[in-house]
């Protein structure tokens, strides 16, 4: 008999054991309609151990007025995540989508450029990020342009 999570549907214990046997953090990323989230997850014999974590949710705190299902507050969840795990995790992280339907360029990826820029060293191809266009926001509206870069001058700090 299967695992139960394997029985689900949730879990692909194969991929995951491919990303465990590389002894590097994961950067595990959840994405629903309405928001992304973001956590740095290190392996341990008795259970994973999280990190940090953050929501796009989060991102209403620092001055983010608008939806939290798009690419730009994507971007910043990543960035928010950076900043909460700098001087922590020195070492390169990989990164975990799961069983998620993903294509280049999409939101889950803007989380990692967002965590890139944040200064994390995530192993990922520079072609699977969103091109600066997205990230900005122009796709959708001018509006959201500047309140990313106030929101992401924030998170610099």
């Amino acid at each position: 008999m299967q695992y139960r999570r394997k029985r689900e549907g949730r879990t692909d214990y194969k991929r995951r054991l491919t990303l465990l046997k590389s002894h590097m953090p994961r950067l595990v990323i959840r994405g629903s309609n309405k928001s992304v989230q973001a956590q740095i997850v290190i392996y341990e014999a008795d259970g994973d151990k999280v990190v940090a974590t953050a929501r796009a949710t989060e991102l209403k705190k620092h001055g983010w007025a608008t939806a939290t299902g798009n690419t730009p507050a994507a971007y910043l969840t990543g960035l928010l995540l950076a900043h909460k795990v700098k001087g922590k995790i020195t070492e390169d992280v990989i990164i975990d989508i799961g069983l998620q339907q993903h294509h280049k360029g999409g939101r889950l990826y803007a989380v990692a450029k967002g965590a890139v820029d944040g200064g994390l060293s995530v192993r990922v191809g520079e072609e699977t990020l969103p091109s600066d266009e997205r990230i900005n926001g122009s796709h959708i509206n001018e509006k959201i342009k500047s309140q990313l870069a106030t929101v992401k001058s924030k998170l610099v700090k």
